[in-house]
């Protein structure tokens, strides 16, 4: 693991000589007028009780006031495929919620990172980032944290928190659980089913092709244990070769290499067959799952994903999970594939190129992609209404459960891979010192279905007294979901894309993920820049 830095000098200098180089001392002296300030965060001595800082008066919600937690009812279906792909209306993003009347928040976890994979594709191609595809938790989740990973039990909450870098008078908590970390040697045995996509719109090199690399790169990691079976759609589906032993890898490989694109895209057609296949090898202790490679385009048969997996749901009631590996652009569906892959029990992916392929289904990867820890797992966090005033969650709108489903087992959840992190951040609105409350989470075990239930009391030491203080996670975190929240259209965000790169900068520690998220943020806001030059030559 590369080393982790928090040292306050990098902090206190977190670009001033390079800034100043390449912008000039009068744009830095307006910028750092107030943003140092803002940077730095308030006081933790108002939040440790020594003395209160009182707010500014502008306020993270637009309207400035105070809304009830709304629920978007995780796991409801609805039907959008068919046609040309059109966005999808944004999910207004959680408001401040008091805590005196409404004190637990409550959702199922998110282990998707297409969201994020996507946008990078979007601006490494000069394109801005469309606002309804970001969903905040997959950004913060695509990437690795360092944090201890249980050994004696399916994960570990972590939790760390300080005073907003952003916003005077408020704090950010971060919530991580960690899964155990499970080596490829110790993983269980898979029962595969690929499923992909030959319709004539994965035509070109980042569809089909891209797709096959992946597959590739997948079967290469395969072993005795485990077994594949390849199946297409088009027009029409068949299977291309019956289940094989992942040591038999020659016939697997020519199969891949043989598909073609060409023909309707009858997705609901092929996942049935897909799901009676996996269903044949099913056998218990083994990882049984279909993984379908697709644009996300389906315009023959059952067209909405309600309707797809209406068709499959007894294979998803028998412990078959659906993992969705999107492709292209243009007609690429994120959202209907998002909700297959919620409804199936399994992840959302997205490949962007061949880097992203070999990465996702690496050595190190595969585990988290193939093995359960435990499924349905929720997260409730209660907060003390004497010391939060106000709360507001970062993301996870359409993962929302209702309070008093927590521990109801028959509601849906989220599925925690072995080695995942799934990451939460809050900003607080504080009245008081003293504890926080406290972060439950819940799951049930993949076999047996048994629940398991951890709870950690937040209490008041979890705050740092400034962000100087924190891990290089928690700053790196913190920029990432602030900069999806800008993306996404939340004009009341409270921050800017150069306040979030910022702080992203002093917390890269030698990871080139990090480093190359910083550059996707200079990339946005060349193109922002861009297009606020455009409309102002344009008169407007």
């Amino acid at each position: 693991m590369p080393p982790m830095t928090t040292t306050n000098t990098k902090w206190m200098k977190w670009g001033l000589g390079g800034f100043f180089t390449v912008t000039g001392l009068l744009l830095g002296l307006v910028l750092f007028g107030d943003n140092v300030r803002r940077l730095h965060g308030a006081s933790a001595d108002s939040l440790a009780g020594e003395e209160y800082v009182t707010p500014r008066t502008r306020s993270f919600a637009a309207s400035g006031t105070d809304t009830r937690k709304t629920l978007s009812h995780f796991g409801a279906t609805t039907e959008s495929y068919g046609g040309p792909a059109a966005p999808q209306p944004a999910l207004a993003p959680n408001g401040f919620v008091l805590a005196d009347r409404d004190a637990k928040s409550t959702f199922a976890i998110d282990v998707d990172t297409a969201s994020y994979t996507y946008a990078r594709r979007q601006l490494q191609a000069g394109l801005r980032v469309e606002p309804t595809t970001v969903r905040v938790e997959e950004w913060v989740n695509a990437f690795r944290y360092d944090l201890e990973s249980p050994t004696d039990q399916p994960w570990a909450i972590h939790v760390e928190g300080a005073p907003s870098p952003f916003t005077a008078g408020r704090a950010l908590l971060k919530v991580s659980l960690q899964g155990r970390r499970v080596s490829s040697e110790a993983r269980v045995p898979a029962n595969l089913v690929l499923l992909v996509d030959v319709s004539g719109s994965m035509a070109g090199e980042d569809r089909l092709p891209l797709a096959k690399r992946a597959m590739h790169q997948l079967v290469d990691q395969l072993d005795a244990r485990d077994r594949v079976a390849l199946v297409t759609y088009a027009g029409s589906t068949r299977v291309v070769l019956a289940s094989t032993s992942g040591a038999d890898q020659q016939p697997l490989h020519r199969a891949i290499d043989g598909l073609a694109p060409g023909g309707g895209t009858a997705m609901g057609n092929g996942m049935e067959l897909a799901f009676r296949e996996a269903l044949r090898h099913a056998r218990p202790g083994v990882a049984s799952r279909v993984m379908v490679f697709t644009d996300g385009d389906a315009n023959i048969g059952p067209v909405g994903h309600g309707a797809i997996l209406e068709r499959v749901k007894h294979a998803v009631a028998e412990g078959v999970m659906l993992t969705t590996v999107g492709v292209g652009m243009g007609n690429h569906r994120a959202h209907d594939l998002e909700q297959l892959a919620d409804h199936g029990n399994g992840q959302s992916l997205y490949l962007d190129g061949p880097a992203e392929a070999e990465r996702v289904f690496s050595q190190r990867n595969l585990p988290g992609l193939l093995q359960v820890l435990s499924k349905d797992v929720k997260v409730q966090v209660a907060f003390e209404d004497s010391v939060v005033r106000r709360y507001r969650l970062l993301g996870y709108e359409n993962r929302d459960v209702a309070d008093a489903d927590f521990r109801n087992d028959a509601v849906d959840g989220g599925e925690l891979g072995a080695g995942h992190t799934v990451t939460a951040l809050y900003e607080l609105e504080l009245s008081g010192p003293g504890p926080l409350g406290t972060v439950s989470v819940r799951g049930l075990e993949p076999t047996t279905r048994a629940p398991f239930e951890v709870s950690r009391r937040l209490s008041a030491d979890v705050l740092a007294r400034s962000v100087n203080e924190t891990s290089a996670d928690f700053r790196f975190a913190t920029a990432v979901a602030m900069a999806a929240d800008v993306l996404r259209g939340n004009h009341a965000a409270g921050v800017s894309l150069r306040e979030a790169k910022a702080l992203a900068e002093t917390a890269l520690g030698g990871w080139p993920e990090r480093a190359e998220f910083v550059q996707l943020l200079e990339r946005a806001l060349s193109l922002e820049g861009a297009q606020a030059t455009a409309r102002l030559h344009d008169g407007y």
